[in-house]
């Protein structure tokens, strides 16, 4: 695809974004359901575009591209997809108003910033796996951050007797917990994958490129494991459950995207 129409293919994908979201705040202050479907419509047409576009970056002759940028696009796009299908069975529209923001601005970053391919081998099956389930990981536990800072903000919010108008949407705190653990077990379960198959098909995993993602990666973990373990037995919820959740994130977020930053943009 020509350079011109990739950038029509991104924009096309970031004028849904915004109107979904555009969309779904006038859902928020107005009720109206037919707002809030076209919302999830537009959603569903802007991340079949991101889509599109990100496998025009990540798919290559030489393998699949997963420089930051790129991979930072993927991730956006699972956060999209995960809330538009939640928001068919659960009431999580109000995550949109983060996820349709968090999605263009990868592309729109992608676009203006320019970092070299990095790319894997297609025939190595072993580390293009332990990425898949890395970048799923990451989308369930980013989306469980997003759903951390809500739940928190509701906790704040009810303990100083505010009723918001966000707060008199949202769901009520049971559902909002429910849905932070169920984000995060399964985030934990596919995390936990991706370090067994990276442990046994990454040579070298604490080499020096990889030793501080390695790192990080593995304290994230300890920290979703201690609040899953916590939560069970402790009945850690609330407040707490969206500090050691936002803690947790900011980890991996730094394991992943942090080391790679410094890696293409500084290096």
């Amino acid at each position: 695809m020509t350079p011109m129409g990739t950038t029509i293919i991104a924009f096309t994908a970031v004028i849904l974004y915004g109107a979904g979201f555009v969309l779904q705040l006038l859902h928020l202050r107005t009720q109206q359901m037919p707002a809030q479907r076209l919302a999830l419509l537009a959603g569903a047409l802007g991340v079949a575009a991101h889509l599109v576009l990100a496998a025009q970056y990540m798919v290559l002759d030489s393998g699949v591209n997963l420089s930051v940028l790129v991979a930072a696009m993927a991730v956006s796009a699972l956060v999209v997809i995960l809330v538009i299908g939640l928001s068919l069975a659960r009431p999580v529209h109000n995550l949109l108003l983060v996820a349709y923001p968090f999605a263009a601005t990868t592309i729109l970053a992608k676009l203006a910033f320019y970092t070299g391919p990095r790319v894997i081998d297609e025939s190595n099956i072993g580390v293009l796996l332990h990425v898949l389930l890395a970048v799923t990981a990451f989308s369930f536990l980013a989306l469980a951050a997003i759903q951390a800072v809500l739940l928190y903000f509701q906790h704040h919010q009810l303990k100083a007797h505010r009723n918001s108008l966000l707060v008199r949407t949202l769901p009520p705190l049971e559902t909002m917990e429910s849905l932070l653990f169920g984000l995060i077990n399964t985030g934990v379960a596919i995390l936990t994958l991706a370090i067994i198959v990276g442990a046994v098909f990454i040579e070298d995993i604490f080499g020096q490129q990889l030793a501080h993602k390695t790192v990080f990666t593995l304290l994230a973990w300890l920290v979703f494991a201690a609040l899953v373990v916590g939560h069970q037995l402790q009945g850690w919820r609330g407040a707490v459950a969206s500090r050691w959740t936002l803690v947790g994130c900011v980890l991996l977020t730094l394991g992943y995207f942090g080391s790679r930053l410094v890696i293409e943009f500084i290096l």
